[in-house]
């Protein structure tokens, strides 16, 4: 019999809850995002506390202005895109802004009010963006990663709110041209989408739109035979078993 990984023995001991002392910095963090002079720092800590703070997202959410912080720091590189003239400092800051956005966009308390407030649309000018920069392309995977987190969920509610965007259409343009990453994340979202009932039947009902798939699809098979990847590759055959289904 094979002795326990030390990681499976922390799994079975009772984890010890945060102490009171960490719990003041995380308050204090959310309340430096509402300071334009404290918001920097506060984003960088925060993003890398977002997994060990199992209650971050409905703090995030329910603290006044923090959500609108958040959202200012976004639509305040929009002017960065076009022209293309985001640096990397620019890209780390928002994406430490996104990143909160997915806890909250991952999690069971504020998911549906996240996609009730359309949060999500305003990531989509960056998802917009061709720029092959580092800093345009950590912006993209990043924002992805949030719509990514949503469809994890498996929810209905995800669904129905994604189809009624353009999320597929951007979804097929970085699949088609984006960094390996970035296709990944994409194919994904995607696969995920046709996985739902709803969503099979949305990219089904027109030849268009499933020709338009089909196509992006196959020019990914030919790519990845000059460019193997498993991970890419096993998303992409998902796709073509779920809609051989319909």
């Amino acid at each position: 019999m094979n002795p326990l990984s030390q990681q499976q023995v922390r799994g079975m001991m009772p984890q010890p809850t945060m102490p009171v002392v960490d719990r003041e910095r995380i308050y204090q963090w959310i309340n430096d995002l509402s300071s334009p002079e404290t918001r920097e720092n506060a984003l960088l800590e925060l993003s890398k506390k977002r997994e060990t703070v199992n209650d971050l997202a409905p703090l995030l959410w329910h603290s006044f202005g923090t959500i609108a912080a958040l959202l200012q720091e976004i639509i305040q590189i929009y002017p960065c895109i076009l022209p293309p003239v985001l640096t990397a400092s620019q890209s780390n800051r928002v994406c430490n802004a996104l990143a909160l956005l997915q806890c909250v966009a991952s999690h069971p308390e504020t998911r549906s009010v996240f996609l009730a407030a359309h949060i999500p649309l305003f990531l989509y000018p960056f998802l917009h963006t061709v720029s092959k920069t580092r800093p345009f392309e950590y912006l993209r995977l990043t924002s992805l990663g949030v719509i990514g987190a949503l469809v994890k969920t498996d929810e209905q509610e995800v669904i129905n709110f994604l189809l009624n965007t353009e999320i597929i259409p951007l979804c097929l343009r970085i699949m088609e041209g984006g960094s390996e990453l970035s296709k990944t994340v994409a194919t994904f979202i995607l696969q995920k989408i046709l996985l739902d009932e709803t969503g099979l039947s949305y990219i089904c009902h027109t030849y268009e739109r499933f020709s338009h798939v089909a196509m992006i699809l196959g020019k990914m098979v030919l790519s990845l035979s000059k460019e193997p990847s498993a991970r890419l590759l096993k998303h992409v055959v998902r796709c073509y078993l779920r809609l051989s289904d319909n």
